[in-house]
């Protein structure tokens, strides 16, 4: 009844095409304490004043406030004590960023809370992970094109953040800094690793487990000020990265 309701209210808002449910609750990996993820898919001109008039606890955006990119907005909400993220998704967008993956094209964008950025076919991810509650939408598989094109532009952002790390922070001992790039450049080549297996990804939280980079954690773990363990630090990272991506490319 629940999933019913908020998906009913939510396809009930003007311009409002499509509702699915995303997360871990999508994908069967969720705990009882998990939020609810629910994204609108809309065309033209959608109003967040909408939402907010359905009366329910909790902060609404404007349409840009989380970014101003692909991932452009939506509402962190209290419902019947659960609490429940709602994501604006505008379908001129998601059905560009679609065609763009199809061709092996996307953009990086910045975003709050995820270390490496958000590719923009994240969006595409979502289509074919999430649960559709209301409407019709694309299911995509993974295309060969982005297949091909991902894992080299992932693996040189990689390449570059522990470069500058060690240029940059080790001969200074600065270990907060070398922590944030070696955590940074996992991310990004955790992204190399399953774009290469063709696998999408929505988020960071299962990132390194996904990719076999787990271990990161021992590395960054035994970083203190001195720059001999900095610098062995950031070769460690950088074999162990090139391990994982050669097997995976194998």
């Amino acid at each position: 009844m629940f999933l019913a309701h908020i998906a009913g209210r939510l396809a009930g808002l003007p311009t409002v095409h499509a509702v699915t449910l995303g997360g871990s609750r999508a994908q069967g990996t969720h705990t009882p304490d998990s939020d609810w993820d629910f994204a609108v898919y809309y065309r033209g001109d959608f109003d967040p004043a909408d939402l907010r008039a359905v009366g329910w606890a909790g902060e609404v955006s404007e349409v840009g406030g989380w970014g101003g990119g692909v991932f452009n907005g939506g509402a962190w909400l209290v419902i019947d004590d659960r609490h429940v993220d709602v994501h604006y998704r505008d379908l001129d967008v998601v059905e560009h960023e679609l065609a763009e993956a199809r061709q092996g094209r996307f953009h990086w964008e910045p975003l709050m809370f995820h270390l490496a950025g958000i590719p923009s076919y994240l969006v595409v991810a979502e289509l074919a992970v999430n649960q559709v509650l209301h409407g019709t939408l694309p299911c995509p598989t993974y295309p060969g094109a982005l297949r091909r094109a991902a894992p080299p532009i992932w693996r040189d952002r990689a390449t570059m953040t522990l470069h500058y790390a060690r240029n940059a922070y080790v001969r200074r001992g600065q270990a907060t800094e070398v922590a944030g790039t070696l955590a940074t450049a996992a991310a990004e080549t955790a992204h190399a690793v399953l774009a290469t297996r063709g696998e999408w990804v929505t988020n960071e939280k299962r990132l390194l487990e996904r990719a076999g980079l787990r271990s990161v954690d021992e590395i960054v773990g035994g970083l203190t000020t001195d720059p001999a363990v900095l610098a062995r630090a950031v070769d460690a990272a950088r074999e162990l990265f090139a391990t994982v991506s050669a097997g995976d490319a194998a």
